[in-house]
């Protein structure tokens, strides 16, 4: 026999209430309901000391146990590390659920033991929607967060590689993760593949590079249209390419990848040797180690900026949409994006993003146009908006974004990215065509341009030039002045 069913039956039968008493019994169960809602097992203790007890206790200790562990490592970086740790979420999971259906339980009993024997009508109904009511408040939440556990740790197991590239800079063990590391790259590729198209040709090209210590963080953008891209000495393609993938408008860096798929033969045990060669190429193009992948289907970015509710964007020229350039005309526009201030859906950001066919300046435009893209998301993310919709930003994750960051590695990189957030600016360098020569570039010259940007050379203050001339008014709403190309804040560079 259940201990609800046993306490029902030990209690004798009640004779005819007075309204005085009839009104104390309800106070008395409305009272004690709510307090096991709050605490659960609290309004039990009156008639179940025991049970009551234990599920306060354990509350209590439970609660007490939590904030230590969020006050020893602050509430940030203790969310990020349990957010981020397939083990942690499969711990958290089957607590949730239990703790939601031992609070139910102390609900439940509650409401049980202390309604009283004689009430019907309208006053029953009233306390069974309160009880019900009451329950709701501790199953709904349980559940919800339940959900978005399990669908985290698909994320991170879907999303995430089990093992680190080889030579990647590796986090340690000790209570800064990021000691004896002093910069990590992450090459940021936008893939374009499609049924119309050769191989995965990169889209869009960054690397994000990370100082470990402040989170200062700068990302550098390459030009598809790059040429003489430079390969390193043990390179399996120096001895087709002895002076690196140099023919002129035939060998640009979009095709770099598909170099390294039509070699394969070159990479043996290499899941991915397009992926190699870029990454050889752009250690070699900036001066920089590679360590990490990022690689996202341009498709599902669409998806992602629905999922986010869209982007606003300050649109400085007019852009075509679905337009491209066959010979030497352009052809296939279905559509424009109109200068001025808008907020775009994912098709339209897409288009946004990408074209270049009747754009000012071709690829140089759209580098251009893509670095205000960045610096709007980060700018635009919000995250109550985003937990609300991260079931869909998380399906759209899984389908279309590869990291090759280890999942084990995860609570490190949380550390990371709450530095990131903290202190870390992040600035943008694209080399443009304002910036490098991209038809005969002097690498010598990017690299200083590089080393510069991740750490700025110190220059003694100068006064500044007096001008009489006043200001001149600046107009509201949309400005058509040309991005800079210079190192900025991506979040002020539109």
């Amino acid at each position: 026999m259940s201990e609800i069913g046993r306490h029902r039956r030990d209690k004798p039968a009640t004779p005819m209430l007075s309204e005085r008493a009839r009104s104390r019994l309800s106070r008395r169960f409305y009272v004690l309901t709510a307090a096991s809602t709050v605490v659960p097992g609290l309004g039990l203790i009156p008639s179940r000391r025991r049970t009551g007890q234990v599920m306060v206790a354990a509350f209590v200790v439970a609660l007490v146990a939590g904030v230590a562990y969020l006050l020893s490592k602050g509430v940030t970086t203790s969310v990020l590390e349990v957010g981020v740790s397939r083990r942690a979420l499969a711990v958290l999971i089957p607590v949730l659920v239990v703790g939601a259906l031992v609070w139910l339980f102390g609900i439940v009993a509650t409401a049980r033991d202390n309604m009283p024997a004689d009430v019907s009508g309208r006053p029953r109904v009233a306390m069974l929607l309160f009880a019900s009511f009451a329950a709701l408040l501790v199953i709904a939440p349980a559940a919800q967060a339940a959900r978005y556990a399990l669908i985290q740790r698909s994320v991170i197991g879907e999303v995430f590689s089990s093992i680190r590239p080889e030579g990647a800079a590796a986090p340690v063990d000790a209570e800064d993760p990021w000691e004896g590391t002093d910069r990590v790259n992450i090459l940021l590729v936008g893939s374009d593949a499609g049924p119309d198209r050769t191989g995965v040709r990169p889209d869009s090209t960054m690397v994000a590079s990370i100082d470990t210590t402040t989170g200062k963080t700068v990302l550098f953008g390459i030009p598809r249209n790059l040429q003489n891209i430079p390969l390193s000495p043990d390179s399996p393609l120096r001895a087709q390419y002895p002076d690196g993938y140099s023919c002129g408008d035939q060998c640009l860096f979009e095709y770099v990848w598909t170099l390294g798929e039509d070699n394969a033969a070159l990479f043996p045990g290499d899941p991915s040797p397009g992926l190699t060669v870029t990454k050889d190429a752009v250690s070699q193009i900036l001066g920089l180690d590679i360590d990490y992948t990022t690689i996202i289907d341009l498709k599902g970015f669409t998806e992602l900026v629905d999922a986010m509710g869209g982007v606003q964007i300050d649109v400085k020229e007019r852009v075509c949409i679905g337009c491209k350039v066959e010979g030497g005309v352009v052809v296939g526009t279905t559509g424009y994006i109109e200068p001025g201030v808008q907020r775009l859906d994912g098709y339209r950001a897409l288009w946004y993003s990408r074209s270049r066919a009747d754009s000012r300046d071709g690829d140089f435009s759209r580098m251009r146009r893509q670095r205000c893209m960045v610096g709007a998301l980060i700018n635009q993310v919000n995250p109550v908006s985003m937990l609300r919709r991260y079931p869909e930003l998380a399906a759209v994750l899984k389908k279309n974004v590869a990291v090759d960051i280890p999942q084990d590695d995860l609570s490190a990189w949380a550390v990371l990215v709450e530095r990131i957030q903290d202190g870390g600016s992040i600035k943008s360098l694209p080399l443009t065509n304002k910036v490098i020569d991209v038809t005969n570039p002097d690498y010598g010259v990017i690299h200083t341009k590089v080393r510069d940007a991740i750490d700025p050379p110190r220059r003694s203050a100068t006064k500044k030039p007096t001008s009489s001339a006043s200001p001149s008014a600046t107009p509201s709403g949309s400005s058509t002045t040309e991005p800079t190309d210079e190192l900025a804040d991506i979040t002020a560079t539109c």
